[in-house]
């Protein structure tokens, strides 16, 4: 990606605030520290979401009313699973919420068009929906890709049950270009307005979307980190796992990684074995683990003792990655889905058919079966 100068006369002004109280100004010294040791940005790609405007309360409450919020994470990998997941998000609305039928239809035709149509907005029951588009991103310093930083949120007592749900990503996350920010954040912000793809590796539509989105799109918004596993292939890195809200969770998902999933991709632990729970750790206890797998509960505990963001197993380098993400802002709020930007399956229906009584009709079943319970 590249910077371009360009008049900032159609740019929203970035109001600058001193940080507030001593934990958000160690938080701002940390960043300062990583800004300054940023050596390169590496791009992933793009990451989609839904975001949410309530436009018929912001005629009656003002310009705070009018705050896009985000509604659906903006985790997905393509646009059409963001579409799915607002499919999913209505469907349940008109299932469970809706007053009347009068609701129900109007949530259901929305169901309807999601289900056949590419829709990157729409307007129901006076909410309007937008498919949004986030650029992924890290850092890279001297020591490499960046690591979580000391001031990320961590558990005061972590919690390695992987039956324990994590911490929602995005949950209710108010999407405001106008918020007075810190002056590191502030900084960050105006050095990748201008940034776009660039080079021979990009298709020529790609590039094209991309500088035109500088001009429909003029500002960014910086959404809050998020971390993954990545693991380096040679002089490259690869993601290696997907994305949570903590660091924490990152490593939990490595710790299962190491005790249980690579032991059966290497074929040291029998995908058939009778306990699905057997891991690196507990065949090691049970003193009858090879070298191999001892190795990897070895691993996996020096992770847990040291919350370590980086573990070297047989030769591969396991990280937990800082990432980033950046939305792109115009005069009409967030930026949708570019034309080049590419659909992993086309629509299609996701949740069983449901009437305008609340009825949920599934296929298959006889002519006049109604059954009201869920799978």
């Amino acid at each position: 990606m590249s910077h371009r100068d360009e008049s900032a006369d159609r740019m929203l002004p970035i109001l600058v605030r001193q940080p507030q109280g001593p934990v958000e100004a160690v938080t701002e010294a940390d960043a300062l520290d990583a800004m300054l040791d940023e050596r390169a940005m590496l791009v992933r790609g793009p990451l989609f979401g839904v975001a949410a405007q309530d436009v018929r309360d912001a005629r009656d409450a003002g310009d705070d009313a009018s705050r896009w919020r985000v509604v659906v994470p903006v985790v997905a990998g393509c646009p059409q699973e963001a579409r799915d997941s607002l499919n999913s998000l209505l469907w349940f609305r008109a299932k469970d919420d809706a007053k009347d039928r009068a609701e129900r239809r109007a949530l259901l035709a929305a169901v309807a068009r999601l289900e056949s149509e590419r829709v990157d907005e729409l307007t129901v029951l006076g909410t309007r929906y937008r498919v949004v588009r986030a650029e992924e991103y890290t850092a890279a310093g001297p020591d490499g890709i960046e690591q979580p930083r000391p001031t990320d949120p961590e558990p005061s007592v972590p919690n390695w049950d992987r039956g324990v749900r994590e911490p929602g990503i995005d949950d209710g996350l108010v999407l405001d270009p106008e918020a007075p920010v810190t002056p590191v954040q502030a900084a960050e912000r105006l050095a990748r307005r201008q940034l776009a793809y660039t080079g021979a590796r990009f298709p020529e539509d790609v590039l094209d979307d991309s500088e035109r989105a500088l001009d429909t799109h003029p500002d960014v918004l910086l959404l809050p980190a998020l971390f993954r596993i990545v693991e380096q292939d040679g002089d490259a890195w690869k993601a290696a796992s997907g994305l949570h809200a903590t660091a924490h969770e990152a490593r939990k998902t490595l710790d299962f990684s190491l005790t249980w999933f690579e032991p059966r991709r290497l074929g040291l632990i029998p995908w058939d074995v009778e306990d699905r729970n057997a891991d690196a750790r507990t065949v090691t206890a049970q003193g009858a683990a090879t070298a191999e797998l001892a190795t990897y509960a070895e691993a996996a505990d020096r992770l847990r003792a040291e919350h370590a963001n980086r573990i070297e197993v047989l030769g591969t380098v396991h990280q937990v990655c800082r990432a980033r993400r950046l939305l792109r802002w115009g005069p009409d709020g967030p930026e949708g889905p570019r034309p080049s930007d590419i659909d992993s399956h086309p629509p299609e229906q996701i949740r069983p058919r449901l009437d305008e009584d609340g009825t949920i009709h599934y296929e298959g079943e006889g002519e006049g079966e109604d059954d009201n319970n869920e799978d």
